[in-house]
């Protein structure tokens, strides 16, 4: 039959949701296919990263990572786990094999993480359709496009999570394939000869083993190089008992497969090596991360009340961003524990009143609902406040906390929309609401994608959004002045300092911006004394705190107080004695106690771990000058110069020692840059002076000898200098 228009009905087109669920079989049909559109997902939503840059702690993990650069480095990278900022070395491995392919261009880093977060999505979808998990596809494309994994994907510091999430989930297959755990089947025949009853427990482990043992060699490998990239991943052994504990107790056993003590030894006898190994490299991140990470003192004093709260409410917030993502900051406030505030405890009860309600639900609706969630709380431990960790300084939650556990609830409800599929029959509603779900999920992490883009970028968002917190404030503050945008910087400082005086990064970081900004402008009236009132409450309140210190020193030197400022570098040496900066204030008050030798050492020492620090240039030859090593002074200054141009006193430095050579003409010309750049520099001006008076050029020279003084009354070197010439020029027109 033909409409009006000559269309036959079976040319209609087919309903969106027809073409969709057709799509979706299809796909499920065709495992490359499959595979490909998840990676396909995971590559759009994320295109935005190809413009992103490095931001935050990516500037220690990548940027100023010396063990990056060469074959030493990496020899460090393994064996000496204090050089790194936290001992995941394989991760920094792979951050100095990327060093060595494309330098510190971060598109190739951004890529790698985007590719590695692809290819779990794919590990996801392919894990649990061997758990036989129903919509495990649409758990690997939620897992590829949710908004909530844009921290760890867009974070090249992140590759911890994306590496290691991407290497257990690798661990898990492997391990399936040599002990299948969600197999319904137990061999019943295992030797030879005619069919035997069903084995037991201990016989299909032993089969497993002399049959299937690369598997469980390949697992265990593939498992420790997870744990070296990232040790939450030590939960992997207990996750497949749960697994373990949901598939077969669904199951219909044999009369000799059932749940006994003999079935769980064997079940858990192959785990206890990944239990050792995940515990052991634990416990050393545990000890890491408040020894060497500094996750210690009174913002990680809590009580043991405090760590249930935070862990209550920790779980539901987790729980609510992957049911709705909005918003998502990358420094959420941080709560208000008060054991005495009784809401707060309806946090974990409902927490542990959840967990029991499922437990005594399991037989009607089975025991993956309970199983899901157990991963997920499992999963989440270390982050839940049991243990002190950095970012607990911040907030005690963070997006890329969840990026493993989630996997957990993702895998519950996309499982819940496979199941109602089946049940309804696959109704346009349903298919209509997945395929927007997933649209809006690849929107929010497109659109979340962007705020990663710089620094500047990512606390401005942070300030919109959590206006209250100090963080993004003092950090925002900190990355203006450290680009010389020092006056948008120090309103932002004061404001950090409003909201939390008590912070002792606040009042570091206000304090040093005070001294950058009186460096660079000159110091207004009680400044020095405001920035010295900073650190020295910066000291009170931490007083392990190594910056303050430096900052004291730096003030210290400023007021010209040698013995004053070398104090409070040894202080700051204690706390990090390889500071470029801590050298070079050691160097400085030493030369100025007139211990040159010593002062030489700890210049040179700055100058190695900052090769492009002028002020070190500039005083290594002032050292050298004292020691008469004229040529090589030169050399620094010139150095010196290459990075800092505009440094007039550099330019009267070099014109002096280009004096002390008789270079009459070099000289001259570094002390007329000298006074372009200074027109009231009177010690330029009055040795310029000297130079055109041995020249013969009197006239030019009382002129810079007038100069001089009407610059520095008081200048008595040049009096004496105008003095000498009108002299030798009253003479010159006698003869």
């Amino acid at each position: 039959m033909k409409s009006e228009q000559g269309i036959t009905e079976a040319q209609v087109p087919v309903s969106l949701s027809a073409m969709l669920a057709a799509l979706y079989r299809d796909v499920a049909a065709r495992p490359a296919l499959a595979g490909a559109l998840l990676v396909a997902m995971a590559l759009v939503a994320y295109l935005p990263v190809v413009r992103d840059q490095f931001i935050w702690d990516d500037e220690q993990y990548v940027l100023k990572n010396p063990t990056l650069t060469s074959a030493e480095g990496l020899w460090h990278i393994w064996f000496n786990p204090q050089s790194l900022p936290q001992y995941y070395p394989l991760v920094h491995t792979t951050y100095w094999i990327e060093y060595h392919l494309w330098g510190y261009a971060p598109l190739g880093y951004h890529l790698v993480n985007l590719f590695l977060h692809a290819t779990s999505a794919v590990l996801v979808w392919r894990l649990f359709l061997r758990w036989g998990i129903p919509g495990a596809w649409l758990a690997g494309a939620i897992f590829a496009v949710h908004p909530v994994h844009v921290e760890s994907v867009a974070w090249v510091t992140e590759r911890k999570n994306v590496l290691s999430g991407a290497l257990v989930l690798s661990s898990f297959l492997a391990y399936l394939r040599f002990f299948p755990l969600d197999d319904e089947k137990v061999p019943s025949n295992i030797g030879r000869g005619r069919r035997q009853a069903p084995a037991g427990p201990w016989e299909v482990l032993a089969a497993a083993f002399s049959k299937r043992w690369p598997w469980y060699v390949l697992s265990l490998a593939v498992f420790a190089a997870a744990l070296f990239s990232k040790t939450v991943v030590a939960s992997m052994p207990a996750v497949v008992l749960v697994v373990y504990w949901w598939k077969r107790g669904s199951a219909q056993p044999d009369a000799k497969w059932t749940i006994t003590a003999q079935r769980w030894l064997a079940a858990i006898a192959p785990l206890v090596p990944f239990f050792v190994l995940g515990a052991w490299l634990a416990k050393q991140t545990v000890w890491m991360e408040v020894n060497h990470v500094n996750a210690r003192g009174p913002e990680w004093d809590f009580t043991r009340y405090d760590r249930l709260l935070i862990a209550g409410r920790a779980v539901w917030f987790y729980a609510s961003k992957l049911v709705c993502p909005h918003p998502l900051i990358f420094f959420y406030p941080r709560w208000k524990l008060d054991p005495h505030v009784w809401w707060q405890w309806m946090f974990p009860a409902a927490a542990v009143a959840a967990l029991v309600a499922l437990w005594l639900l399991r037989k009607r609706i089975g025991r993956g609902p309970l199983a899901a969630v157990l991963v997920f709380v499992g999963v989440l431990v270390p982050a839940l406040g049991f243990f002190d960790v950095y970012p607990f300084r911040y907030s005690f939650v963070a997006d890329h906390f969840q990026y493993h556990a989630s996997l957990g609830l993702i895998a519950l409800g996309a499982a819940g929309v496979a199941l109602a599929a089946r049940r309804l029959g696959e109704p346009a509603a349903l298919v209509y609401v997945v395929a927007g779900v997933l649209g809006i999920l690849a929107a929010l992490t497109f659109r979340q994608t962007f705020i990663y883009h710089d620094l500047e970028t990512l606390y401005n968002d942070i300030i919109a959004k959590n206006p209250g917190g100090w963080t993004a404030y003092s950090n925002l503050s900190a990355y203006l002045a450290t680009h010389g945008r020092h006056k948008e910087s120090l309103p932002l400082a004061r404001r950090a300092c409003e909201i939390d005086p008590t912070k002792p990064t606040v009042q570091n970081n206000l304090g040093h911006i005070l001294l950058k900004m009186g460096e660079r402008y000159g110091f207004e009236e009680g400044q020095l004394a405001e920035a010295a009132e900073h650190f020295r409450e910066t000291v009170r309140i931490d007083p392990e705190l190594w910056e303050a210190r430096k900052g004291l020193g730096s003030v210290a030197m400023i007021e010209k107080d040698a013995h004053a400022a070398y104090d409070h570098f040894t202080a700051a040496m204690a706390g990090n004695p390889n500071d470029a900066e801590v050298l070079f204030g050691m160097g400085w008050s030493l030369a100025a106690m007139d211990r040159i030798g010593e002062a030489r050492h700890y210049v040179e020492k700055s100058l190695e771990r900052a090769p492009n620090f002028p002020a070190a240039h500039h005083q290594l030859a002032l050292i050298l000058i004292k020691q008469g090593s004229l040529d090589a002074a030169i050399e620094h200054l010139h150095a010196a110069l290459k990075y800092e141009a505009n440094n007039p006193e550099t330019h009267w430095v070099l014109g002096n020692t280009l004096l002390a050579q008789e270079k009459l003409e070099a000289a001259a010309e570094a002390y007329r840059e000298a006074i372009r750049l200074k027109p009231e520099y009177a010690y330029a001006l009055n040795s310029l002076g000297t130079v055109l008076a041995r020249q013969g050029d009197l006239d030019q020279a009382i002129e810079m000898f007038n100069r001089a003084l009407e610059a520095d009354p008081d200048a008595a070197d040049a009096q004496a200098n105008l003095e000498k010439a009108r002299q030798l020029q009253q003479q010159s027109e006698q003869e």
